[in-house]
């Protein structure tokens, strides 16, 4: 298992790749990070039976959230930052890609869902059970997101 902040920093790392590469990429945001990170504790939990990282998934207003990305990224939409001055964030990069397992979980879930935009991420978190069964503010559990889960993500044996 990882720690929250390491699978943020391969979201930022992997997002400045793209915005180098591609003119229409968009900076990643906190609130599309949030659904990235749901979703990859969604295929973390369907194909590993495991969490990718221990932090509870919360469902707010706008979606699932994990409190403690909000509360460090609080106040800001961009989160990227300068990715060229932070050694930790390109460690931590290069920690989970050297992982196979979650290399493939990281790079399928932001290959699906990376070049979605916020909003639509939210829409399509809003209109799945996990977060419309869960009471508002409450925490998401890994079963409700395992059992919903392993019916749309299917392994490329």
């Amino acid at each position: 298992m990882y720690n929250v902040f390491q699978v943020v920093n391969w979201l930022r790392v992997r997002n400045n790749a793209d915005l180098r590469s591609d003119p229409n990429a968009e900076e990643l945001t906190q609130m599309k990070a949030m659904k990235l990170l749901y979703y990859i504790q969604a295929a973390s939990l369907v194909f590993t039976n495991k969490r990718m990282f221990d932090n509870d998934i919360v469902a707010w207003k706008y979606g699932p959230v994990v409190r403690e990305v909000h509360n460090k990224y609080k106040g800001q939409r961009g989160i990227v930052g300068d990715i060229g001055s932070d050694p930790q964030a390109l460690e931590d990069y290069k920690t989970l890609q050297n992982d196979k397992t979650v290399s493939y979980i990281l790079n399928n879930i932001y290959d699906i869902y990376g070049h979605s935009s916020a909003h639509d991420l939210m829409k399509q978190t809003h209109s799945e059970k996990p977060w419309q069964e869960t009471p508002q503010s409450g925490i998401i559990s890994d079963q409700a997101i395992k059992d919903y889960y392993s019916k749309v993500f299917v392994a490329n044996e």
